[in-house]
């Protein structure tokens, strides 16, 4: 973070600063990072104690002081050996110092902000966006999938005089929130890659889907850049509703950055990109041919952070998975690869990897889906999770591992269609599963795991590459 002095940090976060009776003055300066778990702070840094679902920040004051915690921000006061700013909100305090630090930044002059958000490929794009950053010079990144009202902010104060780009994944489970991390962080290009049923449940539909979405391009100014899907007709309607110049990208041949000649195998896929009259082929080793709608993106912002062809084609190529738990392959032995994709799932991620299994399986293997359940669905939980059962026979998967009692419709479809006789199996527990596995994967298998966060499959995942390494 920026320098800051405490008198500066309370009158940004609209807080009541208490000194410690130890001494210390509202001129004292910090700079440390902020936390809002006490197990991750750092000698130097601030403690936002943060009431949470499950827990209350403030309980870890004391433990956050021990780790070397220079101030806290809290509601009550808590642990008076350091400062304390004391406000109504500690989350709403959380994203007004990440305001400031963000504002004084970028108006001198240097900082970019590239904000990306989505139904699918947030974190995938992000990191690809990031590779390509680092070339222009400083840059911060989303870490993991800080994309919400506490992980967007943390990510904010991370940024410092000399940073180039910051790299901001935002996401959002209802209205308004994308809106309240660009008021934080508005961006130079805002990028909007799918709108899809993945948090259908919270959203209330397809329609509020791309109404939360498109909050990233409505208040772009004109002298900002949009950079939407072409093959999305969702992200399409988007171009419609933004003053900011708009980039296509997508396979789609009117694109501005798009991609020909596109061949995947199990090593990743081939294509041909093109940006701006000109073409070089990449060789993407990420997992999957939808992936290819993630690199498009990344590579028109690269080339919007006046990164040269050559230098984007490198940075894809330089990728060698999208993410931790997202098409990760493991395994090897006896030819048995393991493809852990189970961070998230929706209907159309988990779509696109039972298409990509189906794709990559070897001649002389079988190809085995491992599916949990897709969360966040609502209305249509039983809908869809009927159709990816029905998807995976109809792609003549191998065979079905079921797992865990919220995804036994995708079990009940694939038997229902008749055409099997025993491909299916259904297992209520990941021990089950995993016995059943490690027992009758045979070789050249290919495998995918693919879940929702919350179903946990990405641990089983784990367990199965460890298995056959």
């Amino acid at each position: 973070m920026i320098e800051l002095s405490l008198a500066e940090i309370a009158t940004a976060v609209g807080g009541r600063l208490v000194l410690s009776p130890a001494g210390g003055s509202q001129e004292d300066r910090i700079s440390g990072e902020s936390q809002t778990d006490s197990r991750e702070v750092q000698q130097g840094q601030i403690f936002f104690a943060r009431r949470g679902e499950e827990t209350d920040g403030h309980r870890f004051a004391a433990q956050a002081v021990d780790a070397g915690a220079a101030l806290i921000v809290a509601e009550r006061e808590t642990d008076d050996r350091v400062p304390q700013i004391l406000v109504a909100d500690t989350t709403e305090a959380l994203g007004a110092l990440a305001t400031e630090v963000v504002r004084r930044v970028r108006a001198a002059g240097v900082l970019k902000i590239v904000g990306i958000t989505g139904s699918n490929g947030k974190t995938t794009t992000k990191n690809l966006v990031a590779a390509m950053a680092e070339r222009v010079g400083p840059m911060v990144a989303s870490a993991k999938s800080f994309n919400n009202e506490v992980g967007g902010p943390l990510t904010m104060l991370r940024v410092e005089e000399d940073t180039r780009t910051l790299v901001a994944e935002m996401g959002a489970s209802a209205e308004g929130e994308i809106a309240r991390l660009t008021a934080m962080a508005p961006p130079h290009i805002g990028v909007v890659l799918t709108v899809g049923l993945a948090h259908a449940g919270e959203f209330g539909g397809i329609e509020t889907t791309f109404r939360t979405k498109s909050e990233m391009v409505r208040d772009l100014p004109a002298e900002a850049v949009a950079v939407l899907n072409r093959d999305d007709a969702y992200v399409t309607r988007m171009g419609d509703l933004t003053a900011a110049r708009v980039v296509w990208f997508g396979r789609n041949p009117e694109a501005d950055v798009r991609a020909s000649d596109i061949d995947s195998d199990a090593s990743g896929t081939r294509f041909t990109l093109h940006i701006a009259g000109d073409s070089l082929p990449v060789v993407f080793r990420v997992l999957g041919e939808h992936h290819v709608t993630n690199a498009l993106a990344a590579a028109a912002v690269g080339h919007e952070l006046g990164l040269s062809l050559a230098d984007i084609v490198a940075a894809l190529e330089g990728a060698t998975r999208a993410a931790r738990w997202r098409m990760e392959v493991l395994g090897g032995r006896d030819g048995v690869t393991i493809i852990n994709d189970a961070y998230n799932a929706s209907p159309d991620s988990m779509s696109a990897g039972l298409r990509t299994l189906a794709q990559i399986g070897k001649p002389e293997g079988r190809t085995v889906a491992v599916l949990g359940a897709m969360s966040e669905l609502g209305e249509y939980s039983i809908e869809e999770h009927l159709r990816i059962g029905l998807q995976a026979v109809r792609l003549r998967i191998s065979e079905l591992v079921v797992v865990g009692v919220e995804a036994r419709n995708l079990h009940i479809s694939a038997i229902n269609e008749g055409s099997w006789d025993g491909e299916s199996v259904f297992f209520a527990e990941q021990d089950e599963a995993f016995d059943y596995l490690a027992r009758t994967l045979q070789p050249n298998d290919t495998v995918l795991v693919k879940s929702s966060n919350a179903a946990g499959l990405r641990f089983l995942g784990d367990r199965l590459g460890e298995a056959f390494a």
